[in-house]
């Protein structure tokens, strides 16, 4: 089973193409400010804003879409 569901995504996100380029640039801020956590300097990335159950940052990325946490604008 796919979590969260694409049905859910499209409801947030009416671009398929949109919704991959937000969770994407999202899941890359996710790893770095992982990386980041790691060295001790936290700086300009937010940690996440969703409790996961996976830790797969793309999957963290969809979950903070499917739960309306991301804000994204259609330039």
């Amino acid at each position: 089973m796919i979590y969260p569901k694409l049905d859910d995504l499209h409801r947030v996100v009416h671009s398929k193409y949109a919704l991959v380029i937000i969770a994407a640039r999202r899941a890359r801020q996710l790893n770095t400010y992982h990386h980041q956590l790691g060295e001790g300097a936290v700086e300009d990335v937010a940690p996440p804003m969703v409790v996961s159950r996976s830790k797969n940052y793309l999957t963290m990325s969809l979950e903070e879409i499917a739960h309306d946490r991301i804000e994204w604008s259609a330039e």
